[in-house]
């Protein structure tokens, strides 16, 4: 196929650029996509992240909607198959059961995102319902990771990190439950903004107040792009539970200051669940990174019951999905979850969460309140957290301790086993706070670490500032100027 960049300019370009190229008429939204296309193409055998390319959107970039003219300018961007819906798509959750599934209506989001000018050109793996660590399950598909195909991409926003980090696309849709953004971005080596709670819409499935702890979002590889994409789709849709909020100026001008001296805290243990040493020294050589940036670092952690806001997240996660699943069963006129085409971790937390009680829901968001409040009074004194993303080191694909394919038979245990590897990611759903990972870091054995801060509700913008300051000061080189062996650019 012919293509109008090489493949080494095709990857240095980040999203803002091609769009920029659009713009001025030295490109066209259609070459964009046919690029595109081929890229998914080339490095997708190996990786098998992406579910659909739409050949009709690739075709005709204004087919569905997007306005050309919009500040993406018809930028190709890829959406994981869960969350917003795209009218007459596909969309199957990463699950057998949800085979044939078809979309009525785009949601309230994507329209935000058509409108911004992106082309949404196909879907990208997740794991059944979004639940587990990593798209991995040989009856669906296995996601693999672009620096070493050994290695899972952790999920669940599992083929949108992988693509972007193999450079198919510049940007890529997400979504965060518990670190579903974070984790992938973390693993990959993306960059990976979890939004405060008042920035994406929800609409018209759920709000902020009954998704609860599920945010929108994208991966991508540069900080602009991430800022970009927030300015251009945040918003309510009419009739939303709690008001939205906007910073005062726009996030890709914010990003051109450096942020005022900051204090940041390092935490590396969180109640029970504690880092590896070679991840609590990454971490201490990320702080003493940016104490050469000028800001103070030292160790300090937010004074609250971990174990008990843990077990409230649990809870969170066991009613929601089971709720989800009676959902999706009671649309086919089912009973019960279908043995061979619902996931086993699945089938058990529906077992487990569906006669929740009202007073089991009380106690939680009693724990999510006190865990807030905690988080707030912590952000009066420090204007950061700085956490590994991550734990343990990256499973390989198959270590099904992680995955719904599990046969582990206690959910409860299974989940504090998620737990042990991904305990700093998920508290910042439950309190509603931003969070960004950053790649930063590396594990022993070479894959990518994501270095994660966190800061106070509507603070979204010195994460942003924060992070351009850092890709600054590296040259823009993440992840030590290194790509993935999977890679556009690779022979």
């Amino acid at each position: 196929m012919n293509v109008p960049m090489s493949w080494d300019e095709w990857a240095q370009h980040d999203g803002v650029a091609l769009a920029t190229r659009v713009a001025k008429g030295e490109l066209t939204a259609k070459e964009l996509a046919a690029q595109a296309a081929a890229a998914i193409a080339k490095v997708d055998p190996p990786l098998s992240a992406v579910v659909e390319v739409f050949e009709d959107a690739v075709a005709d970039p204004a087919t569905d909607g997007a306005n050309l003219d919009g500040p993406f300018a018809g930028l190709p961007f890829l959406m994981k198959d869960l969350g917003p819906t795209l009218k007459g798509r596909l969309q199957e959750m990463g699950s057998l059961f949800m085979r044939g599934n078809r979309a009525t209506a785009d949601t309230f989001l994507t329209r935000k995102m058509r409108a911004a000018g992106l082309n949404l050109i196909g879907r990208t793996t997740t794991p059944e319902f979004g639940v587990c660590s990593s798209a991995d399950n040989p009856a669906v598909y296995v996601t693999r990771n672009p620096w070493n195909t050994d290695y899972t991409t952790c999920g669940s926003s599992a083929g949108s990190a992988a693509t972007v980090a193999a450079g198919a696309v510049p940007i890529a849709h997400a979504t965060d439950g518990g670190g579903s953004i974070r984790i992938p971005a973390g693993v990959n080596g993306n960059i990976g903004l979890k939004v405060s709670r008042g920035v994406f819409s929800l609409s018209p499935l759920l709000s902020d107040l009954s998704g609860l702890v599920s945010i929108q979002g994208c991966q991508s590889r540069t900080v602009r792009d991430t800022a970009a994409f927030v300015d251009a789709c945040r918003g309510p849709a009419p009739g939303e539970f709690m008001p939205f909020w906007s910073p005062p100026e726009p996030y890709t001008r914010m990003i051109a200051r450096d942020p005022a001296r900051l204090k940041i805290a390092l935490s590396y243990q969180w109640g029970e669940y504690r880092a590896t040493p070679h991840i609590a020294a990454e971490l201490q050589k990320a702080g003493r990174f940016l104490e050469g940036l000028g800001h103070h670092v030292d160790y300090a952690l937010p004074d609250l019951d971990y174990g008990e806001a843990f077990a409230a997240q649990t809870t969170c996660y066991i009613s929601n999905f089971a709720v989800v699943i009676s959902n999706m069963l009671a649309a086919r006129g089912l009973e019960q979850p279908p043995e061979d085409l619902i996931e086993p971790i699945n089938i058990r937390i529906w077992e487990r969460g569906r006669h929740t009680s009202y007073a089991d829901r009380a106690r939680m968001q009693a724990v999510f309140n006190t865990t807030s409040r905690s988080f707030g009074a912590f952000f009066e004194d420090w204007d950061i957290i700085l956490t590994p993303i991550t734990a343990l080191p990256t499973p390989k694909v198959g270590t099904t301790e992680y995955l719904t394919i599990s046969d582990n038979p206690d959910v409860l245990d299974w989940f504090g086993n998620l737990w042990r590897n991904f305990a700093f990611t998920p508290l910042a759903n439950l309190c509603g706070i931003p969070a960004i990972s950053l790649p930063l870091a590396a594990h022993e054995n070479g894959l990518p670490l994501g270095i994660q801060a966190i800061a106070k509700q509507a603070n979204d913008g010195l994460l942003l500032q924060l992070a351009a300051q850092i890709e600054r000061a590296i040259d823009s080189k993440w992840n030590a100027g290194q790509t993935p062996g999977v890679h556009v650019t690779a022979e």
